[in-house]
């Protein structure tokens, strides 16, 4: 078994800071942050299996999906090639669905079969799905940007058919919708709050990062009311994230400073309450274990985890 490595021997640890009063309950004083993996070209998109007792998470440029065993702490290669592979979720059926720069949003069935949910809009192929998530209908948001396209790296280079957006699903019929369109220039990560009332939406577009609200409408379908609910600086790169029980965001964060590598935590009114220090800027965030109380934090070329006292929001 190969045991994580432990950042700091000091308790509390001295890497998750407290900016707020109000995260001080988040916060387990005897837990530490531990490097569960690394040797990543760039990781993003943990999603861990409670069932399979692991986590999953993407490669992006060296196009493989990874497994981290949570029993034996042991990392294999879970797929390869993954179609460069992004962000990933469950269903609500347990499926992994996955975001492919490969120009495509995939479900993988349980016998492991790839079922390819969506790659053309009105004739026109997809730039490079970023990020996904699962609504209680079943009904699936991506987003829809062009990180893919525009090198070799994490992509292939090609030419640019639809403009960055915002997409959902729906669970019954397939049927796809436009559900944001031009306001969030390249939309990165997105998730609901608890009570899916509100799309969080990441902007990812240099010199004018934010992360934006919208309001869900009563039949789930639609969006409304989309506004900057945190403005970033030019230092502040946002990627992805997850909400926890209380509606509070734990973003991947980053790039400008090495202190604000790493992950910062927003609580629902958009203010700061706390910040995880890593030593690597972080892309992506999950909440897993048996107790859905440890955070996975994919940064850069590394995976780590943290124990905390909250829960992550279901779907997420």
């Amino acid at each position: 078994m190969t045991a994580p490595l432990v950042l700091n021997e000091r308790l509390p640890d001295p890497a998750v800071k407290i900016l707020d009063p109000s995260f001080e309950k988040y916060r387990l004083p005897l837990a530490s942050v531990e490097r569960l993996s690394q040797g990543y070209a760039w990781a993003e998109g943990p999603i861990y299996f409670g069932d399979a007792r692991c986590l999953l998470w993407s490669d992006i440029p060296n196009s493989r999906i990874m497994r981290w065993d949570e029993e034996t702490g042991q990392t294999s290669i879970y797929r390869k090639p993954s179609n460069y592979a992004n962000g990933n979720t469950r269903d609500r059926q347990g499926r992994l669905v996955t975001a492919e720069h490969g120009r495509r949003v995939t479900r993988t069935e349980y016998d492991g079969r790839i079922t390819v949910l969506m790659d053309h809009f009105e004739g026109k192929r997809l730039s490079s799905p970023n990020d996904v998530v699962v609504k209680s209908d079943d009904s699936i948001w991506f987003t829809d940007m062009t990180a893919g396209l525009v090198g070799n790296w994490n992509g292939e280079v090609a030419e640019q058919e639809l403009p960055q957006r915002v997409y959902r699903l729906d669970g019954r019929t397939g049927q796809a919708t436009v559900v944001v369109d031009g306001l969030v220039q390249r939309p990165n990560g997105l998730a609901f709050s608890p009570d899916e009332k509100k799309l969080y939406v990441i902007e990812s577009e240099p010199g004018k990062r934010a992360i934006y609200a919208f309001d869900v409408s009563g039949d789930g379908s639609k969006l409304a009311n989309g506004r900057i609910l945190i403005a970033c600086t030019k230092e502040e790169t946002p990627d992805g994230f997850r909400v926890d029980a209380d509606g509070n965001l734990w973003c991947g964060w980053g790039m400008g400073r090495a202190e604000l590598d790493g992950v910062r935590i927003f609580n629902p009114q958009g203010a700061p309450i706390g910040h995880i220090e890593l030593p690597e800027r972080a892309a992506n965030v999950c909440f897993g274990g048996p107790k859905r109380n440890r955070l996975f934090m994919a940064a850069s070329h590394s995976i780590y985890a943290l124990y905390v006292n909250t829960q992550g929001a279901l779907g997420g």
